[in-house]
């Protein structure tokens, strides 16, 4: 007996996208705060904009971007920078993103960039075909990141059209090593008046201390917008119309669930319907069972990469972690019913583990409220402890 063919819908766009660049009609809401931050930018302001991770930064600067009015008279850079340890790798960051912002434009605008970085024009490659240089400069090429960031950011000041430059995860640049490295940047900021910045980035304390405190150099110097979830009502319409557009049914209550489950956190959301809509075939309904088998393959499939990440944990941060899994939300971790209630050893053990597990970014604290950055990491954990 042969196995049973599976049908899969051919090269059919999922509406439900989860990376890479959203299509205008695929993207949910934000029209007040696109609207703000565009008014922001073509009026000379620069933009901190602060949310948790994956709540859509992302999304929300490349929907401007792609807007006329940003598309059509300015040149736009999007720099990710959470990977990066030191300014060297910032520097390498910004300078391959500016290149390659600048090959689509032409040759004489490559060769203008190649010219204002003497310091590593002569590491760079050529193309056989096209004959332009290659950005193929390493890490160790760049010897004088400060020197190198200079001319990098002498080219924006003399790029043809304005510029605009989103810094994902900006506070990142308080880890480095380097001392100074605020005010490094942010004397290069003040003096170019051809270009405005957009410093995203999900640590909201480290973000509040750099521009609202005045002994940080970037003071007042950008305005903030905070990126909270859309709305539960325009949320659930939207993604009750994308499944009618593509011929399939999603019930409202469905919809709902999965948005009180994740708090309508974009990514979450979208993660769980992008998996309910490859599950529901043209004409068909998707129900509560739907979102809970798509839920279900998606903590299977993360299964390992959970497992993992808590083979690498002391006994202590894991008891911590599973405790702030089964609160959700969990406040007064060092107090004496906390302890008792999850078999905690002591408040400074707790103050100990939890300084690492924010640390290295698998719990998110904000006044003084914790919970497991990652929302299927949290599932996954209680479904485990069950």
């Amino acid at each position: 007996m042969q196995p049973e063919t599976i049908k899969y819908n051919i090269m059919e766009d999922n509406p439900f996208v989860v990376s890479g660049h959203i299509r205008p009609e695929y993207f949910c809401d934000r029209k007040a705060e696109s609207e703000r931050m565009i008014k922001l930018l073509t009026n000379g302001n620069n933009v901190v904009l602060k949310s948790d991770r994956r709540m859509g930064k992302t999304g929300l600067i490349q929907y401007c971007f792609d807007q006329p009015v940003l598309h059509d008279n300015y040149y736009t850079f999007f720099v990710d920078i959470l990977h990066t340890t030191c300014l060297q790798e910032f520097v390498h960051e910004l300078g391959r993103t500016v290149y390659e912002q600048a090959v689509p434009r032409g040759k004489k605008v490559v060769q203008r960039f190649v010219k204002a970085l003497h310091s590593i024009a002569g590491k760079m490659g050529f193309d056989a075909n096209t004959g332009l240089p290659t950005f193929t400069v390493g890490l160790g090429d760049i010897e004088r990141p400060e020197y190198t960031l200079e001319e990098i950011f002498g080219y924006l000041q003399q790029a043809e059209k304005p510029c605009i430059v989103a810094i994902d995860e900006f506070q990142q640049v308080t880890k480095y090593p380097e001392k100074n490295i605020e005010a490094l940047l942010r004397g290069h900021i003040q003096q170019i008046d051809n270009c405005r910045f957009v410093f995203a980035g999900s640590e909201r304390h480290m973000l509040e201390q750099m521009f609202d405190s005045r002994n940080h150099p970037f003071y007042k110097s950008a305005d903030n917008m905070d990126l909270v979830a859309i709305d539960r009502g325009v949320y659930v319409n939207f993604m009750c119309q994308q499944f009618e557009q593509k011929g399939r049914t999603l019930e409202a209550e469905a919809a709902e669930g999965v948005y009180d489950l994740f708090e309508g956190h974009t990514y979450y959301v979208q993660k769980t319907m992008n998996e309910s809509f490859a599950d529901t075939p043209t004409g068909g309904i998707c129900n509560g069972g739907t979102v809970k088998k798509a839920i279900s393959n998606i903590l299977a499939a993360n299964d390992y990469f959970f497992r993992e990440q808590l083979s690498r944990m002391t006994i202590a941060k894991k008891m911590l972690l599973y405790a702030i899994a089964a609160e959700g939300t969990a406040s007064q971790i060092t107090s004496a019913n906390f302890l008792k209630k999850h078999c905690l050893a002591s408040a400074s053990a707790v103050q100990s583990a939890m300084k690492k597990l924010t640390a290295e970014g698998l719990v998110t604290q904000e006044e003084k409220k914790y919970r497991v950055s990652d929302r299927f990491f949290a599932l996954w954990i209680r479904k485990m402890q069950a």
